[in-house]
């Protein structure tokens, strides 16, 4: 089972944060759109019991059928701070992907790679951690700022941090539509991360790797009470 160490304290987190970047792999183009096992990975909340769901759905990459799909519930083990959600959620993802038998060529995040404060969202650690091509797509732009793209479907603008480096794109995934916000996590380029977004969200503005992970840990949730 792949396991994350939790934090004593913010501290350690950030100097875990700084050891594990140094570990992304932005050399790969990434599998190709259209094809393999691609998952996607969720979760929600229930901050009355301090309980986290975590959902992951394999769905075929060529059709977006539903593969396989699991769920975890645990304890939320580290408090929430800014630029260190990644280690309230991670040890519940990753109990769900474990729980897969289904190895995905690409786990989708909803949320952010590169394009954070710290410039290590979710999928870059989640990535690192197992070792799977990963990419995040949120359905805000953070902190960072953006030039609004073109309206069809398709089109894109650059992503930028405060120093004006790129750190993702905003895509836009259905024509008229707001934007979502792609970055690498690991072992994936951004221009394949974008290819990957479209191919998965033929019909609405988010992947339907996120649609189906968001419905199912709600769902979870709810049978844990």
């Amino acid at each position: 089972m792949t396991s994350v160490k939790t934090p004593a304290d913010e501290a350690e987190a950030r100097a875990i944060q700084d050891e594990l970047r140094d570990r992304v792999i932005l050399t790969e183009a990434g599998p190709p759109p259209g094809s393999g096992l691609i998952a996607g990975v969720d979760v929600a909340y229930d901050d009355e019991r301090d309980l986290v769901a975590a959902a992951a759905v394999v769905l075929d990459g060529r059709t977006l059928d539903v593969v396989e799909e699991a769920t975890a519930v645990g304890h939320v083990s580290f408090p929430y701070v800014p630029g260190l959600l990644a280690f309230r959620e991670l040890p519940t993802v990753l109990a769900a992907l474990d729980a897969l038998t289904a190895t995905p060529g690409l786990v989708v995040c909803d949320g952010y790679g590169l394009a954070h404060p710290r410039g290590f969202g979710l999928a870059c650690h989640l990535g690192v951690v197992t070792g799977l091509p990963s990419m995040g797509v949120a359905k805000n732009p953070f902190t960072f700022t953006y030039e609004e793209p073109g309206a069809g479907r398709g089109a894109a603008t650059p992503l930028r941090a405060a120093d004006g480096s790129e750190v993702g794109r905003a895509l836009r995934t259905q024509a008229a539509v707001k934007p979502v916000y792609v970055s690498v996590g690991h072992r994936i380029g951004l221009d394949n991360a974008c290819a990957h977004a479209l191919a998965l969200s033929p019909r609405f503005r988010i992947p339907e790797t996120t649609r189906h992970a968001d419905s199912l840990c709600r769902r979870a949730l709810r049978e844990a009470r």
